[in-house]
Parts: structure tokens; C-alpha cells; sequence
């Protein structure tokens, strides 16, 4: 195949997208004001972009991180709550239609008074099912059942595209069932984790004495809780582990998943599904061995109580406020270091996001998405594509073969910007303003049984993995496709309103990043049709791995903020980190091809280049608690925000040029240890 050639109409695409000159009187520029000067930009560029926003705007007591990007995340589910209280107040729609669903809803959920008066009634049937459970085929049928709900405990099970024919979705089984944020926080011997297990135990036992056991039998059950969920903890693969594909790829037919947990029937599990699965992958065959063996050897009574724990943990935020406060002191506040509830309408308008989000979203876009602003967002997209082709070509250490495979790879590349061309139908769904906890059992079995209906069909390409209005983005390597939903084109990150160097600097680094996550340690064991397949020659693989090895040994030497020494795990940020690197990388070579990029006026005082960088470091440089740096640097692949800025920029030669450092300042690293992968 020839590499892959800009058509006439990617031309015309792309200068569209360079046409809008950063000159224009009335756009918007940099926040001059948040910056530090009294840090020099070759010192320390995260404290010298914005350091003064973060110094005026301390982190709120109901956010475990904060910047002028989290403030917009927060300012989208502001709209959202208008939005919703709204069509809550109103009168009433039409059953089954968006409006009804999500204003019934959120009506519901922001109903206090029943909900607390509910206290855990609403959970005295699942509650009894478990508690009459006597056997292995009655907990089998639980299972099923609990399944079917929500509750994913001690494992999941669910559609995901085939890595070896990902034009079709299989079944997939997974590990599940922790309480705990990972397997490490059973099994570390740090202080930290010694504390989390012991903040947990306390916790369980909270929730037991709520939902009506005594002090002793709660705390009994905590420890059944304990043990039972360590066992299946040092099963689990660890966060590192699961970034490699090869890890988890264990594909078969029935037999084979039977034959690893004999006591089990899975047969009859499948067919409570509705499910057509053929073909089955077994994430991790080891915790289904263990599995097994808590089937055949945990007391029945120790099942129920860990059963009965799953129920209580996974409702306690849909129960009456003891049960909330329980679970937010110990998930937010001992865990991520936040000290005060987010208000209940905030918390109601996440979670219709969260379970109907289709729905809601399409009088977001309405509002709050115009069309010219999608129109310049797939203009950026185009511009920053046509960079990575121009990267891809110009690389000195890639073979002809392996670089017309990864042009081959980058020509296929679906983009998705705002929302679906498709909605989502929810009018199946039963929405009651008068139940909150019911709506949500029905809006959580409506995404259950619409996950298994997927199974053994081809896959649906306009399907989407996030909600219009998060403010967030990814890339899907079995799809090979980048989404950028309309909650992410919102200021800071994007403005139809704002220059060149902002738009490219950050939305720009943004895509630039889920595009170079197709090519990042993960992505590149995926070819143009998302398959898990190596299309790399074995000189070329390796120069690669030297490179990505490179990214790891850089984050391995930063540590997070604090008294203790903990630093950054290099390999689960990987992915990550290359993204970023690759990001600005070529978000900056699309930015000079840009009016304002290949200008040489000032604004504010700042050159072009100059611009581009500190509209990176504004949009990325959050102020994170330290509990919540723990969090992230145990089980997030991003790194925290600090080195989010650093990291990528004391790699990047322009950088420096921009700002004039000199070699050995902290913001440069040396020709040695410098990192380039794209």
C-alpha cells in the first residue's frame, strides 16, 4: 500500500482550519494574570504558568483537585443542574421521552426527604434473597441476579470487541469484586495501605451497623469481608499488569471457561443474560481459579455476607444521607483527602449524566455546543491528524515498511466531535419521580441488558464510550478512533472565540494526545483495523521499546508531593506520558502552520511559541490534594498534573527556544536523558 496522501478536500479541510487568523481584534488570549513572575519559566514552568491562579483559588472543600479545566468540568454540571431543575419544575413531558426520564429522574434523586425516610428499606428484598440463599445452584442464581443489577461482584461479565476480529463483540469475563480501589491496598505492606485496610474494616462495619447489625456482628462481618475479598485480591492482576493486552487476552469457547470453574454453571449463567456468547475471553484466568475455590471451600455464610456487603456498599449513595455520609468519608474523605459532600443537585445531575446521559445530553449540545463550534473542533482535528501523517514520515528511525504501516494506521482513524449522529434510546426504561432508588436499579439493569444485547453481534461504530457533556476525551485502540465530546470544547481547553496559539495549546495538546495514544506503547500492538496484531518489523520494535523505555525511566524519577518518599510508577503511566509527549509534539507543529504561528508579534508581552506553551501549562496544571496523589500514583495511568507540564516540555527543544533557557536548567533535559518517541 503507498502511504498514505493528503486528498484534495483534507486540503481544503485543513485550510479552513488555518484560515481563521489568532489576529482578529476580540479573541481571547492567555490568563496573564494566573501566572507566577516571580518563577522563571526555565526553573519551573508548572509553578510559572499559573501559579498564581492556584495560589488565589485554593482547591474547594468538595474537589479533590482543582484548576481553571476542573472549574469548567464543574461549570458543565452546573448547566446540567439548570438544565434538569428546569424540566423538573416544568410540566409534564411526554413518558418514555428524554425530558421525562431525565427531569423525573433527577426529581427523584433530589427528593431528600423520601429517600431518607426510605433509610434501607428499599434493599430489604435483595437483602433477604441473600439471606435464604442455601446452596451452590441458590447462589448461583444470586449471582445472576446481582449481576443483572449492578453489582459486579466477585466478577464481571459483558460485550467487548474481539482483539483479533474487532469488527465483532464477544463475551467478556472479568476480575471484580473489591471493595478496595485495587489488589495492591490488600496486599502492600505500607504505611499507606496499612491504614487504608484498617480505615476500611471500619468502614464495613459502619454500613453493616446501619443496614441493623450489632457492633459485634458488624465488625465480625467486616473481617469475613476482609478475608474473603484478600483472597481474591492476590488473584488480581496488578494496574501494570493489566496495561499489556496480551495479559488479558485468553479467548475461547464455553467448555474452556467451564472447565476452569467446574462448580459453576455457566451455561445457565449465559442464558440468564439472554446472551449469544460463542466466543469468551477470560481476562484473568487465575482469579477464575480462585473463584472456584471460594465456591468450593468459603462457608455459605461467608458468601451471603460478602454478597450482603456488595448490595449495601454499591446502593449506600443512592440510600437515605447516613448511608452517604459512610461511604463519602471513607471513599472521599480518608481515601482522596476531600472534606465536604459536592451539593445534592450537583451530585443528582452526575448521575443522570451517568446513567442517562444520552438523553440529558442532547439538550446540553443544544444549549451549550453551536454547530460553528463543532465545525472548528473537526477543523483542529483535520490539522492535527495532517501533523501526525507530517511526523510519521519525517521519523529517521522507523523502516519504510513499518512507517507505511503506522501512515496506514493514521488514514483509518475514525474522529467523533460533540456527540453521536445517533441517540440513544431509553424510552424502555420505567422512571418514577417518586423513587429514586428504583429509577436507579432500572436505569443501571437498562445499560446491564443493553451491554449483553451486543453480545456476538457485529459492533455498532456509532456507539459512544462517554456522555456529550463530560469534559474529557480518549481513544479506543479496537476501534481506532478519537472522541472528543462537547464538554471538553468548552473554555479553557477550547473557544471558537479564542487565538490560535490558545485553541492549539490546549484542546490542541489534547488531540494531539489521543492521537498519539494510537501510536503509544498500547496502541502500537494495534494495526489500522484495531486488531491485536504486530505490524512492526523487529529492528523497529525494538528501537521503539528504547524509546518508550526512556519516558520510563524519566517519571520513575519524579515523586509526588509530601513528606513521604513515593514516587511516580513510570511503567502504568507510560501510555500516558507518551500521549503527552506526542501531543505537544505535534499539536505545536500544527500550530505553525497556523497566522499566529508563523507570526513574530507579541501579545501581552509573550512571542507566539511562548503563548502556544503557557496555554498548555494553564490548561494541565491542577493543584491536587496529596491523599488523592497517592490515589493516582498507586492506580492512574496519568501522572499528576505537575509533571503533566514538566515531563513533556523539558524534552521538547522548542520549548527552551521559546523561553530561552539554557542547558542544565531544570526545565531542560540533557541531549542523554532527553525523550523522543513522536
Amino acid at each position: 500500500m503507498k502511504p498514505h496522501r493528503k486528498s484534495a478536500a483534507l486540503t481544503a479541510v485543513i485550510a479552513v482550519a488555518l484560515g481563521a487568523s489568532a489576529q482578529q481584534p476580540g479573541l481571547k488570549g492567555i490568563e496573564v494574570a494566573d501566572m507566577d513572575r516571580s518563577v522563571k519559566p526555565c526553573d519551573d514552568f508548572y509553578a510559572y504558568a499559573n501559579g498564581t491562579w492556584r495560589a488565589k483559588n485554593p482547591i474547594p472543600s468538595y474537589m479533590d483537585r482543582w484548576s481553571r479545566r476542573w472549574q469548567a468540568g464543574e461549570v458543565n454540571k452546573d448547566q446540567l443542574r439548570n438544565i434538569l431543575d428546569e424540566i423538573s419544575s416544568g410540566p409534564a413531558q411526554p413518558k418514555g421521552s428524554p425530558a421525562q426520564l431525565t427531569g423525573d429522574f433527577y426529581a427523584a434523586c433530589t427528593n431528600t426527604k423520601a429517600i431518607d425516610a426510605a433509610g434501607v428499606t428499599p434493599l430489604k428484598a435483595a437483602l433477604d434473597a441473600i439471606d435464604a440463599l442455601h446452596d451452590l445452584p441458590s447462589l448461583q442464581k444470586e449471582l445472576e441476579n446481582l449481576n443483572a443489577n449492578g453489582i459486579l461482584a466477585p466478577f464481571t461479565f459483558g460485550a467487548a470487541q474481539n482483539p483479533h476480529d474487532p469488527t465483532q463483540m464477544i463475551a467478556d469475563v472479568g476480575a471484580s469484586g473489591l471493595g478496595l480501589p485495587d489488589r495492591d491496598y490488600y496486599v502492600k505492606p505500607e504505611e499507606r495501605f496499612v491504614k487504608a485496610r484498617a480505615e476500611y474494616l471500619v468502614y464495613v462495619a459502619k454500613i453493616f451497623t446501619l443496614a441493623g447489625a450489632s457492633e459485634a456482628k458488624a465488625q465480625a462481618a467486616a473481617q469475613t469481608v476482609m478475608t474473603f475479598e484478600t483472597a481474591l485480591a492476590k488473584a488480581s492482576l496488578d494496574n501494570v499488569a493489566l496495561r499489556d493486552p496480551h495479559i488479558t487476552d485468553h479467548i475461547g469457547k464455553l467448555d474452556a471457561l467451564q472447565a476452569m470453574t467446574p462448580h459453576f454453571d455457566w451455561k445457565a449463567y449465559i442464558a440468564s443474560t439472554g446472551a449469544a456468547a460463542n466466543d469468551i475471553n477470560v481476562d484473568q484466568p487465575a482469579f477464575m481459579a480462585e473463584f472456584e475455590h471460594q465456591l468450593v471451600s468459603a462457608p455459605l455464610a461467608d458468601w451471603k455476607t460478602y454478597l450482603r456487603w456488595h448490595v449495601l456498599n454499591d446502593a449506600s449513595m443512592s440510600l437515605s444521607q447516613p448511608f452517604v455520609d459512610a461511604n463519602f468519608g471513607f471513599y472521599q474523605k480518608e481515601l482522596a483527602g476531600v472534606s465536604e459532600l459536592k451539593p445534592r443537585g450537583t451530585r443528582c445531575a452526575e448521575q443522570t449524566d451517568a446513567l442517562l446521559g444520552e438523553a440529558l445530553g442532547q439538550e446540553y449540545v443544544k444549549r451549550y455546543f453551536p454547530p460553528e463550534a463543532k465545525r472548528r473542533a473537526q477543523a483542529l482535528v483535520t490539522n492535527i491528524l495532517s501533523a501526525m501523517h507530517d511526523t510519521i514520515e519525517g521519523v529517521d528511525w522507523m523502516t519504510p515498511a513499518t512507517k507505511q504501516k503506522a501512515l496506514e494506521k493514521l488514514s483509518t482513524v475514525q474522529v467523533k466531535v460533540g456527540y453521536p449522529d445517533k441517540w440513544r434510546d431509553y424510552s424502555s426504561v420505567q422512571i418514577d419521580r417518586s423513587n429514586y432508588f428504583a429509577d436507579h436499579v432500572a436505569a443501571t439493569h437498562f445499560e446491564i441488558s443493553d451491554n449483553w444485547s451486543q453480545i456476538g453481534k457485529p459492533v455498532d461504530r456509532t456507539r459512544w464510550g462517554m456522555t456529550p457533556p463530560t469534559s474529557n476525551a480518549y481513544y479506543d485502540p479496537l476501534m481506532n478512533e478519537i472522541v472528543f465530546p462537547a464538554g471538553i470544547l468548552q473554555p479553557p481547553n477550547f473557544s471558537v472565540n479564542a487565538s490560535d496559539a490558545v485553541n492549539y495549546g490546549g484542546i490542541g495538546v489534547i488531540i494531539g494526545h489521543e492521537i498519539s495514544h494510537g501510536f503509544d506503547d498500547q496502541g502500537a500492538q494495534f494495526d489500522a483495523q484495531g486488531r491485536l496484531a504486530d505490524w512492526w518489523t523487529p529492528e523497529d520494535k525494538k528501537k521503539f521499546q528504547a524509546k518508550t523505555a526512556c519516558v520510563v525511566r524519566q517519571f520513575d524519577g519524579y515523586r509526588i508531593d509530601g513528606p513521604e518518599d513515593i514516587h511516580i510508577n513510570g511503567k502504568l503511566v507510560l501510555g500516558e506520558s507518551i500521549g503527552d509527549l506526542g501531543g505537544l509534539t505535534i499539536a505545536y507543529r500544527a500550530f505553525k502552520k497556523t497566522p499566529q504561528g508563523q507570526s513574530s508579534e507579541k501579545i501581552d508581552g509573550f512571542t507566539p511559541d511562548q503563548l502556544f506553551f503557557i496555554a498548555w501549562g494553564q490548561v494541565r496544571g491542577d493543584a491536587t490534594r496529596i491523599e488523592t496523589q497517592k490515589l493516582m500514583v498507586q492506580g492512574d495511568p496519568h501522572p499528576v498534573a505537575k509533571y503533566r507540564v514538566i515531563g513533556p516540555m523539558s524534552n521538547f527543544p522548542p520549548f527552551a527556544e521559546a523561553f530561552q533557557c539554557k542547558a542544565g536548567s531544570p526545565m531542560v533535559r540533557s541531549d542523554a536523558d532527553r525523550c523522543v518517541v513522536w
